[in-house]
């Protein structure tokens, strides 16, 4: 305890005393010092009963101006920081309580490594910003809603999209694996690189003209196999794949848009294995009869597969009666053929097929060449067919004579909602009998007959026609008990639309 009389000091003002002492510099005390001269006349001037009151004659000069009790920070955020600053090496995160976990995935940095976050965090909002980070532009309802689907999705396809065959190591795909199975529903990949060809090496004069037996061997162009990475993706329900390069400027050749036969042989039997697949697509990758046959054959029967998409390749008549086929195999529900070479006999198999499917939904054929022959056959096979709502004609070299028996479907089809029959050659009077047919049509919703040749009059009736048949079916989706009872209480006379 302090002597009696003399001035009590605090704890800051006894630092600060100390630290300006001569003994705290070194030096020994003396009578003149300026501590002592200072301690002196304050004793003098307040007396020794005065004592509490040095205080207000002394200060503190702190070291950083900006230094203050009130911005000190707590415990739990230095804890924080230092979770979020060794987190590479030290994730800890599932211990935490709830709000304090928030706090850390706020900080988090989102460069962290894959195989430090991938199965330790869920929380959306980190992914977003992840996803941000790399692309500028996402589209989330195209990955199921989930940022975290959307991030592993792109970056698998990414990897896929710059592999280099016999260049880049294939564990930079399969290490992904165990980190992204339980996420990765879809694969979309645009571009696959064929392997690195190096110019042959100058032959020297001393060889034969006959050249070595080097010369004669094609470059391999296959590309990468996606076999041991979809049977690792148990997930996986699309997969939509294009075979070309992308941005390849003026190093093109056809070659680098080639789909091997070794290709098609792959694939098949990756999409053959993978039996949680339920959209499947290949375009702008010149599949012919003989590839398409390959693929086909390898879905036939398959659990799951219920969209085909072979659009925008090279694909004639064998490979339609193949997709023919397809149909008595499978569960398909769309199958899209668009731009193709199919022509009449191949229409006629899918014809045959679709009389006594119960399951197809949407049928694409545009931009073929069916002609009238192939085009009256789908429209006896409709007279039947009780489960087709899309049927696309357009650009199909159709005109009056299928028009005609087009007419006599709508008159007893009541599945189908939208037909398509634009740029071909319907004329004026195959306009009349279509008009015909949608007067006894409730059900056509849509009827795209744009550059077909159909009289003014004709389009614009038929257009009334679709228009009253769309609000007959906004009503009915409105209230539907109200168009069910008359049905049942009065019988077949008042039949539903």
């Amino acid at each position: 305890s302090p002597a009696p009389g003399l001035p009590v000091m605090s704890m800051q003002e006894t630092l600060t005393t100390a630290s300006t002492s001569p003994q705290a510099a070194g030096q020994p005390p003396s009578s003149g010092s300026k501590f002592t001269k200072s301690f002196s006349a304050t004793w003098k001037s307040r007396g020794p009963n005065k004592g509490p009151n040095v205080r207000l004659m002394r200060r503190i000069i702190a070291e950083d101006a900006e230094w203050s009790l009130a911005i000190v920070p707590l415990l739990t955020d230095l804890c924080i920081r230092h979770i979020v600053k060794n987190f590479r090496n030290n994730p800890i995160l599932k211990q935490l309580l709830p709000e304090h976990q928030q706090k850390v995935l706020r900080q988090l940095p989102p460069d962290l490594p894959l195989a430090v976050t991938a199965n330790l965090i869920d929380d959306e909002n980190y992914w977003h910003r992840c996803c941000e980070q790399r692309w500028p532009v996402c589209h989330l309802d195209c990955h199921g809603g989930s940022w975290k689907r959307l991030f592993f999705e792109r970056h698998l396809e990414n990897l896929i999209k710059h592999f280099i065959p016999d260049s880049t190591d294939p564990a930079v795909i399969l290490d992904l694996l165990p980190l992204c199975r339980n996420y990765v529903r879809r694969i979309r990949v645009d571009q696959f690189l064929p392997p690195v060809q190096l110019r042959p090496p100058p032959h020297n004069g001393d060889q034969s003209d006959s050249g070595s037996e080097g010369e004669t061997e094609e470059p391999s162009m296959d590309h990468y196999r996606l076999g041991e990475l979809v049977a690792g993706l148990s997930q996986l329900e699309e997969l939509d794949l294009v075979y070309g390069i992308k941005d390849c400027g003026m190093n093109f050749e056809w070659n680098l848009f080639l789909f091997t036969y070794r290709d098609c042989q792959s694939l098949a039997a990756t999409i053959k294995a993978c039996h949680t697949l339920k959209v499947f697509r290949l375009t702008r990758s010149k599949v012919d009869d003989n590839k398409a046959r390959i693929l086909i054959r390898s879905l036939l029967d398959h659990p799951a597969l219920e969209k085909l998409d072979l659009s925008h390749n090279c694909i004639g008549d064998r490979g339609a009666r193949a997709a023919a086929k397809l149909l008595s195999h499978s569960r398909l529900r769309v199958l899209n053929l668009a731009n193709n070479q199919v022509r009449a006999p191949g229409a006629q198999s899918l014809a045959h097929a679709l009389a006594h499917n119960t399951n197809l939904l949407s049928l694409n054929l545009r931009l073929n060449c069916i002609e009238d022959e192939g085009g009256q056959a789908l429209a006896h096979a409709l007279q039947t067919n009780k489960c087709l709502t899309t049927l696309h004609l357009g650009g199909n070299e159709l005109s009056e004579p299928t028009a005609t028996l087009l007419s006599q479907v709508l008159s007893v089809n009541t599945t189908l909602t939208k037909i398509n029959l634009s740029c071909n050659h319907i004329g004026p009077d195959g306009g009349k009998q279509l008009l015909e047919g949608m007067s006894d049509n409730k059900t056509l919703l849509e009827f795209d007959l744009r550059l077909s040749d159909v009289a003014q009059e004709s389009e614009y009736l038929i257009g009334q026609a679709l228009c009253a048949n769309r609000e007959e079916a906004r009503q009915r989706a409105l209230n539907p008990s109200h168009f069910s009872a008359p049905l049942t209480a009065k019988g077949p006379e008042n039949p539903v639309g």
